[in-house]
């Protein structure tokens, strides 16, 4: 019986792009190492090779020499391509990068967020990214996606961002739509959480892990878990919105918290609160906090270990419901991890049989900006194979959909 026409088509299209995701993921690879490795007959490689090359999606990568004086041509993914656009909206900084597709940061940029109105803030971030695109010598249609970290959790029925408490007026109507039409380019938008968890368990500490927990310490506190590799986001995209649990009983009737009970006493800004209270004087940031505690100061040090025991039940809290093999601690606060980790672990001895392993970040605050890239890659592969090939209406690869959650 004949193979009807579109399924031919459907077959080459899967066949070409199993060799394509081969190649970004294991490496340059000759013809017959190719054929090997998929089951794939050597006609069928070279032909799927020569149309990934035509599409510009492969090119040549060398040369390796094989027995009786042969020579193999080996093949990897053209990074020019395309590329991608990441940005990381955070109260105080402003970063954004462009990667090619190999997921090489090409260029970035950083800057102060002075934005005073949730407006301003959207037009800076914008305005960031076109610095970036410019030091990589691109333009706006040079970008495949763009992925864009926030705190809150993006609605999607709405497209309103929910619970960003730390950027006020970050939930005002049209301010995707805004940084989407003066960006020109297609755009998701995501929970920073999600994000640095995503990121670290792209390019740090998290790699391997079978469940991966990601806990955000800065201005607000949020968390993003990381299952077989794929961020678990909950039936509306709130999961892991640890600030808001309670930690001190029930809030009087009609009381209504801008922020989140165990947010209030685990942020950046509790650790000053606390060192306040227990004598430090003059303008106080946490960091400064950590770095006093390190000289030695009484109440810094005092104030840190407070912040460590608090640390200590958000990972019972969180390791009683998930289990996770692994939790790290990122964010501004979670870089003073080499004066919290003994105190958490202490305290996690005190409180429960249920001890995952807690390391720092090792991707520091590049955590969600990493993110945004993998998030924006894994969005752009499959829409530049589909573009470049012109096989979309037969293969059909899915796009990554958006990934919400917690506060900065």
């Amino acid at each position: 019986m004949t193979t009807p026409p579109w399924n031919r088509l459907r077959l080459r299209s899967n066949n070409e792009w199993l060799l394509l995701e081969r190649l970004r993921l294991e490496g340059p690879a000759s013809r017959a190492q190719l054929a090997r490795d998929s089951g794939l007959s050597k006609p069928t490689v070279s032909s799927a090779l020569a149309a990934l090359e035509r599409a510009g999606l492969v090119r040549e990568a060398g040369t390796h020499a094989q027995s009786r004086g042969r020579v193999a041509v080996l093949y990897e993914p053209d990074p020019r391509a395309g590329h991608v656009l990441g940005i990381d909206i955070g109260r105080a900084r402003l970063r954004t990068a462009v990667a090619d597709l190999t997921g090489a940061i090409v260029s970035r940029t950083e800057v102060r967020n002075r934005g005073r109105s949730a407006g301003a803030v959207a037009d800076a971030a914008v305005t960031c990214a076109e610095q970036a695109l410019a030091d990589a010598g691109l333009s706006q249609t040079d970008i495949v996606h763009t992925a864009v970290a926030t705190p809150g959790v993006l609605d999607r029925h709405t497209g309103r961002v929910r619970y960003a408490v730390n950027l006020p007026g970050w939930g005002r109507p049209g301010l995707i739509e805004r940084m989407r039409d003066r960006l020109g380019t297609p755009l998701s938008v995501h929970n920073d959480a999600n994000l640095a968890a995503l990121g670290e368990y792209t390019f740090g500490a998290g790699a391997d892990s079978h469940l991966f927990v990601y806990v955000l310490i800065g201005t607000g506190l949020g968390m993003g878990v990381v299952a077989d590799g794929e961020l678990f986001l909950g039936a509306h995209g709130a999961a892991g919105e640890i600030g808001f649990l309670p930690l001190d009983g029930v809030p009087a009737s009609g009381a209504a918290p801008r922020r989140g009970m165990l947010e209030d006493a685990v942020s950046a800004d509790a650790v000053v609160r606390a060192a306040r209270a227990l004598g430090m004087t003059g303008p106080l940031t946490a960091k400064r906090v950590f770095d006093a505690a390190r000289t030695g100061d009484r109440a810094a040090l005092a104030a840190v270990r407070q912040e460590g025991e608090r640390l200590a039940l958000v990972v019972a809290s969180v390791t009683a419901v998930l289990d996770p093999d692994l939790v790290v601690l990122g964010g501004g606060v979670g870089r003073g991890a080499d004066l919290l980790l003994a105190t958490v672990g202490e305290t996690l001895h005190r409180l429960t049989p249920l001890r995952p392993r807690v390391e720092p970040s090792r991707t520091g605050a590049d955590a969600v900006l990493f993110g945004a890239i993998t998030t924006a890659l894994r969005a752009a592969r499959p829409l530049l194979f589909e573009r470049l090939t012109g096989r979309g209406s037969e293969r059909g690869p899915t796009e990554v959909p958006e990934m919400q959650k917690t506060p900065d």
